[in-house]
């Protein structure tokens, strides 16, 4: 008998399927097109029928098509194989996939209506004769279908061809294990062309997705395919495997989808992702759509943009014409599989129950041996085993030693847990056994959190719902939620000045016609700038992720005839006549002054608007006569916003006043009645900013900020920042490019955890959840593990080369305060935990098992540091220093103010000056402590302007300190940069508009501070 082989999932796709079969199967049966065309009807939810003269070959190409659509399931009946008495099967009236012998091929086709008959045999796809008509098979989208074709055609598919390149060989072991290989090789790369068929398929659906409301705008998703790809779509939308696949990226599941639509994302779409920025061509996008002939026709039937030059239509049926480029040549990476062999115990026969006990005695002896002998650091194996041995005691009856294997399990390897298997032992225990489960507290732990969970799963509602328009009048709350399920903006303050906008002269309810105008023109805007098509003399002058937001009607101008054009940078002037031009208007951040007057013309006054630029004498001047109110507000407002933006190192500004501008518009277009720039104006919120609040940035801040980033983009408010971590970049040979990048992690409230690649400052990672409880430390422990600590008090083990938590240590019995990591020659050896009960706990990070613990005597350790073999512990009261081996006392610093209700809040080390810093809770006193002297009194330095020190860092001889405070009633956040050496304050860096919740250090070349809700944003600064 030859070895049993247990493939473990790879760590890129926890769940990806087994493979035991030949994939390239049906690519030798039929033809690529055809294979696509038994994909378009697996996909809409066919009833389908297999034929083949070859019983296995039925099961084979069945479960093939099944392994193409990963990670999509098919939700119906499949039953490969149907023997001839079970016929009657096929005339269900529900949808399924089925397999019989041809010799029924003529039974089945005259007797059943609205089947689709595959051969194998032959690679024919017929329908069955009964059908009234023939049904719609809709074709795959055409770009998707071109791109899998190709692919296709590029695999060499069959051995023989393989076998010339290699030597001879006369040994069978050796030839078994090299079409062993060879099978796999070309498994993988099936693999990875289906997937890339189904991102390239299904791709841009999240860019009509609400996540919030679990809402997806199916109406406005089918009109941006192209007119020819429409019927699959609208086919494919109505079926329970697309709702299946809607539900998973509404819950952000990371699987073989998301990270294949990731790794292939456009640097351009990943900053898009940042920002909730209104969808328009870039420059680069429209003279790629220009120069391509497969985008010469629009993506919807709209109203031509006023006196646009009409777009002539080619007579060839329209196909797919997004404007992402499907990727070809980039799949998932799936790493080597490593091999590990058990050997299984002999079974002894006749299988009676003496035999049977027997056999799981001695399969329980084996494993119990594996799990001993085996590498402490093969927590993967390790994890394995002890899922066996769970089961094999479950199958014994003992409940209690399948649930602590169970419990083994859920510390080395979470992708694996049972969870729905450990409640049902749970429930199905008799009481004198829970009554023992709960007497040990790490088992009593994992059952309340298993059955916690399940009550969690019952009370979640995962419906993804259509949008629809309302039917009725809405006050704001509903107006908010409506607005942020369309798309069209999630920001609460921006809709709150919108739903004031639209109620100007009103009551303060919007009716469902006035909120159905909107939309219309906004949708129909939006529709409308993506048919704008500049020549390519315009085109070269704008940058390449340039977008046209918007055209005026043809006005007379002193730079001549012709449109004013609006990006996100500048204004220009698309001059008309034969050979349309471009001039250079204005760029944004030199506008000088802007006006809006008349010039007389006859008995007549126009309109008109003045732009007065830096850079140029002559002032420009715009004929707009009705525009020009509008146009007037627009300016101002971009204007304004690119002011802000400049002087905050923030671009997420230039972005929220483009929406305003764009929302303006929206609000002209809708109202159509005497106050609607008045109605319009309510929405010029940084024009407005700029008159009341004076908007300068002190030098030293401006100097020493560099960027400006927004973890919580996309979200319907701002979050507060937890905690920051920086991890450097490294290469690894089995790691994507990608990875090798630097990173930042960000923990946002309730558990959530952003990645951006510190290299570019672009998302990396959406927020994946840890828990539901806030975030408070994380730390990176080696290369490829990060611990992150939780007031749920659990510490979450992330693979970072999955980017997903595969383990979890629940030995602290309260919150998780501090994480740090000692290493010795420079490699991690142990790492420390504390929690606010004064556990701290000594951590063997290869085997995660606990060395050694103690309880120190106190109420409240907040945080750890790591010096000389001592452990420096902050407490309410004092600050503890203990040995790490035996965690005995060796020094204490009292609370030394007079004050009984302040404590200890933060500290740091400055070993080289044997020196303590620390600071009080509602203090704006920094102490400092010398270390030989700790019973002299510590020198204060005082921060002027400061509420309170909320953390500090030391970045090379300077001390980095955030703190709270407040300027007209507002929070403020300051950082504060003291010299260790002169005591004295630096800089003072005023760049959040709320408190400092959270500093950290990329390699001392620069430090980011993180605030808190009120505005939620990371600053980047530069260290010096």
């Amino acid at each position: 008998m030859k070895p049993l082989q247990i493939i473990i999932p790879s760590r890129e796709d926890p769940d990806s399927p087994i493979i035991d079969l030949d994939l390239h199967l049906p690519l030798l049966c039929f033809k690529p097109e055809q294979v696509l065309q038994i994909m378009t009807c697996i996909l809409t939810e066919q009833r389908i029928v297999f034929f083949s003269s070859d019983w296995a070959l039925l099961t084979l190409v069945a479960e093939c098509f099944m392994l193409y659509l990963h990670p999509l399931q098919w939700q119906h009946t499949f039953v490969p194989l149907l023997s001839r008495q079970m016929l009657d099967f096929v005339m269900a009236p529900t949808t399924f996939l089925m397999g019989c012998h041809t010799d029924n091929f003529e039974e089945v086709s005259t007797e059943t209506e609205d089947l689709i008959l595959i051969n194998i045999d032959n690679g024919d796809i017929t329908n069955s004769k009964m059908a009234k008509e023939e049904p719609e098979i809709p074709d795959v989208p055409a770009q998707a279908a071109e791109t899998f074709i190709k692919r296709v055609e590029s695999l060499q598919l069959h051995y023989d061809l393989e076998l010339c390149h290699l030597r001879a060989s006369t040994d069978l072991s050796e030839l078994q294990m090299r079409r062993r290989a060879w099978q796999q090789k070309l498994n993988m790369e099936v693999q990875q062309m289906t997937l890339q068929l189904i991102v390239n398929i299904f791709r841009e659906v999240k860019d009509h997705l609400n996540y919030e409301h679990r809402v997806f705008n199916s109406e406005e998703f089918l009109k941006t395919r192209a007119i020819g790809d429409q019927p699959f779509y609208k086919k494919v939308l109505e079926t329970y495997m697309f709702h299946s696949f809607l539900k998973a990226r509404l819950n952000r599941k990371m699987d073989a989808f998301a990270r294949l639509e990731f790794s292939t994302q456009s640097e351009e779409d990943r900053l898009n992702s940042m920002f909730h920025t209104p969808r328009r061509l870039t420059m680069e996008k429209m003279a790629y759509k220009r120069f391509n002939p497969r985008y010469m026709i629009s993506k919807r039937m709209v109203i031509s943009m006023p006196n646009l030059q009409d777009i002539k239509l080619p007579e060839s049926p329209a196909r797919n014409s997004s404007l992402r480029r499907t990727e070809t040549g980039i799949a998932v990476k799936m790493p080597s599989k490593s091999v590990s062999m058990f050997k299984l115990p002999e079974i002894h026969f006749p299988l009676m129950f003496q035999c049977v006990h027997s056999y799981y005695t001695d399969f329980f002896n084996h494993l119990s041996k594996a799990i001993n002998t085996l590498p402490p650091d093969n927590s993967a194996l390790l994890a394995r085993y002890f899922y066996l041995r769970g089961l094999i005691s479950l199958m014994q009856g003992k409940l209690l030693n399948a649930l602590s294997d169970f419990q083994n399990l859920d510390k080395t390897d979470l992708r694996i847990f049972p969870t729905d298997l450990v409640r049902k032992i749970v429930e199905t225990m008799s009481p004198a056994e829970r009554s023992q489960a709960d007497r040990k507290p790490e088992l009593k732990k994992l059952i309340s959190r298993v059955m916690e969970k399940q009550r969690e799963v019952m009370k979640i509602d995962d419906r993804v719902k259509n949008f629809e328009l309302p039917k009725t009048h809405m006050q704001l709350d509903d107006f908010v939620k409506r607005i942020q399920e369309s798309g069209i903006v999630k920001d609460l303050d921006t809709i709150h000045r919108l739903f004031d906008a639209l109620t100007v002269g009103h009551q303060k309810q919007i009716d469902p016609e006035t909120f159905r105008d909107f939309y219309n023109y906004w949708k129909e805007t939006e529709a409308e700038a993506q048919e704008v098509n500049l020549p390519p003399a315009v085109i070269e002058h704008l940058d390449k992720n340039e977008c046209v937001y918007k055209l005026s009607c043809s006005v007379k101008t002193n730079y001549g005839v012709g449109k004013i054009a609006l990006t996100q940078k500048r204004l220009f002037l698309l001059t008309e006549g034969g050979h349309p031009g471009y001039v250079q208007i204005a760029a944004f951040r030199d506008i000088e002054d802007v006006k809006s007057t008349t010039v007389a013309f006859l008995l007549l006054r126009i309109p008109t608007l003045r732009i007065k630029t830096l850079s140029k004498k002559e002032a420009f001047e715009a004929n707009l006569k009705t525009e020009c109110d509008l146009w007037y507000l627009i300016v101002k407002e971009m204007w304004a916003g690119k002011k802000m933006a400049d002087d905050h190192k923030d671009p997420q500004y230039i972005q929220q006043a483009l929406t305003n501008v764009l929302l303006m518009d929206a609000v002209v277009g809708a109202l159509q009645s005497s106050k609607t720039i008045y109605a319009a104006s309510k929405l010029s919120y940084f024009d407005r900013m700029r008159n009341e609040v004076p908007m300068m940035v002190p030098k030293t801040t401006s100097e020493t900020l560099k960027h400006k980033i927004n973890p919580s983009a996309g979200e319907t408010f701002p979050r507060a920042i937890d905690v920051l971590l920086y991890t450097p970049g490294h290469l690894d040979p089995s790691e994507r490019p990608g990875n090798a990048h630097p990173k930042l992690w960000c923990a946002l409230n309730e558990g959530k955890v952003v990645v951006f690649d510190a290299s570019t400052w672009s998302i990396q990672q959406h927020c994946f959840k840890m828990g539901h409880s806030k975030l408070t430390c994380m730390i990176m422990v080696e290369q490829s593990q990060v611990w992150i600590g939780s007031q749920d008090s659990i510490i979450y083990i992330i693979n970072t080369h999955s980017m997903s938590c595969n383990k979890q240590l629940n030995d602290h019995r309260s919150d998780v305060t501090d994480i740090i990591v000692d290493k010795k020659n420079g490699t991690p050896s142990e790492a420390y935990s504390s929690s606010l009960d004064g556990t701290v706990i000594a951590w063997n990070i290869s085997t995660l098992k606990v060395n050694r613990a103690s309880q120190l005597p106190c109420q409240r350790l907040t945080s750890i540091k790591l010096h000389n073999d001592q452990l420096w512990c902050c407490t309410g009261s004092c600050i503890l220093v203990v040995s790490t081996h035996e965690f005995q006392l060796q020094m204490k610093i009292e609370h030394h103010l007079k004050d009984v209700c302040s404590y200890f809040l933060c500290f740091q080390l400055f070993p080289e000056r044997d020196e303590v810093w620390a600071s009080y809770a509602g203090s704006s006193d920094l102490y400092v402590w010398n270390t030989k002297e700790l019973s002299s009194v510590p020198q204060k330095i005082h921060l002027q302007d400061c509420s309170e020190i909320t953390c500090m860092i030391r970045v090379k001889n300077q001390m980095w300190i955030g703190s709270s405070g407040r300027s007209q009633g507002k929070s403020k956040g300051k950082i504060y940069v003291i010299s260790a050496e002169k005591k004295t304050v630096e800089k003072e860096l005023v760049g959040h508009a709320d408190t400092v919740k959270a500093l950290c250090s990329a390699e001392d070349r620069y430090i980011l501070s993180g605030s808190g809700k009120e505005e939620g944003k990371i600053a980047i600064w530069k260290a010096e």
